[in-house]
């Protein structure tokens, strides 16, 4: 096998957990299969450095894995965040994510200066990807999960870390202190993930003045479909990424200028279900879907509705409660959102919106306004309740399950 069909450990790589180093195994090709456990986190990055020395496939997971998985050699999975079901098990070849390695280095002018640091635990994919990237191009890769905000920001000032892989929730969190010290060479910020409103990048700007924050979009099945510019509208998730074709599919299965469903045509998709399906994920000539919904512009810029599965109907008006959650987290000191449809007799449906709060109710009135002239009266949640321990997923992202189930507890 060579450097392109399997992950590498560069001789000029360190690995960090926390302040600590991760010391680095002897190459011993070893053919099999890897388990490793996401916790604790100094004993997963020992496992991972170890099977990427030993060329082996692997998974890393929150708690015990499903029963019989198994990657073959050049492979490996990841599991699905499970947001609103349960999750799913990933298999795609090392090369995918080799590939998209080589385009960010090229891209992002990567340089032996350059070291990664990421913010979630190893079972997150994107966090999984940060450390993989560093390690394979040569670059410090810092694994911070495992520390406060407070101790973040030391780490990343302390190891001058230039580049951050997060989600737009771990960049609101990381920056919501305004007595934070700024990060004055983090040059680059990678977002994705989720919604980046413009309340949590102009924080992001203030604890990192000297950052590009590029947003990107995309899934586990399907890793980078779109990244950011310079000259991306505000709300847009950017244009397609190097070496991916975008096609917008109508319900009829004909190409829209309108909203429709994300297909997707590229060298990093996802080989299939380890464990789990989705009948949202479908493949056609070459092309593939995971259910999201968007519209191109003329310039060729995305701009996401949400995920098929979560719009509803309000009074016959199609609802993205995506959308709303967005508008909600661009209002200042909201930092978790999760918006949540009822039934309702007369309308179909109504929306409850749950904020991450122990009590906001001065909150209530300006919540309420500013969806109202945002996306309208139908789109307005018509309840909002505070959660003060809001669920979450090790992604990062709301966890929808034990949110819905809390909320019909509240009503």
């Amino acid at each position: 096998m060579t450097s392109d069909e399997t992950f590498l450990w560069h001789p000029n790589a360190r690995l960090f957990s926390g302040a600590g180093q991760i010391g680095r195994p002897p190459e011993a090709r070893s053919a099999g299969y890897c388990g490793i456990a996401a916790l604790p986190q100094n004993q997963a990055l020992v496992a991972l450095g170890a099977a990427v020395q030993a060329r082996q496939s692997f998974c890393i997971h929150d708690a015990s894995p499903a029963a019989g998985l198994f990657a073959p050699q050049d492979h490996f999975l990841t599991l699905t965040g499970g947001s609103s079901g349960s999750p799913k098990a990933i298999l795609r070849r090392q090369q995918s994510w080799i590939q998209s390695f080589l385009r960010n280095a090229a891209t992002f002018s990567y340089g032996a200066q350059d070291a990664i640091a990421v913010l979630g635990q190893l079972s997150h994919s994107l966090t999984l990807y940060g450390v993989l990237e560093a390690l394979h191009l040569g670059l410090d890769a810092h694994v911070l999960g495992n520390l406060a905000p407070a101790q973040q920001r030391q780490r990343i000032a302390a190891s001058r870390v230039s580049v951050l892989y997060l989600t737009p929730t771990q960049l609101r969190v990381l920056a919501r202190d305004p007595a934070a010290h700024c990060l004055p060479d983090v040059r680059l910020i990678l977002c994705g993930g989720g919604t980046l409103d413009t309340a949590t990048r102009e924080s992001g700007h203030r604890l990192c003045p000297n950052a590009e924050i590029l947003v990107f979009y995309g899934a586990a099945e399907t890793s980078f479909i779109t990244c950011s510019t310079a000259q991306t509208p505000e709300g847009s998730v950017g244009q397609a990424y190097p070496g991916v074709t975008l096609r917008i599919m109508d319900s009829r299965g004909v190409e829209t200028q309108g909203v429709g469903e994300v297909w997707v045509r590229s060298p990093y998709l996802f080989e299939g279900y380890a464990a789990g399906h989705s009948a949202q994920t479908q493949w056609r000539d070459g092309y593939l879907t995971v259910g999201e919904l968007g519209q191109l512009d003329g310039q060729g810029n995305l701009w996401l509705k949400g995920r098929k599965t979560r719009m509803i109907t309000i009074a016959d008006q199609n609802v993205f409660p995506e959308e709303v959650e967005a508008v909600i987290l661009a209002i200042d000191g909201i930092a978790q959102c999760a918006v949540i449809p009822v039934a309702d007799a007369l309308r179909g449906h109504r929306l409850i919106a749950v904020i991450g709060a122990a009590d906001g109710h001065d909150q209530l009135s300006d919540i309420s306004a500013i969806c109202k002239a945002a996306l309208g009266p139908m789109s307005t949640p018509k309840k909002v309740l505070f959660h003060p321990d809001f669920p979450m997923l090790a992604s990062g992202k709301a966890d929808l399950s034990a949110i819905t189930q809390w909320v019909e507890t509240q009503i």
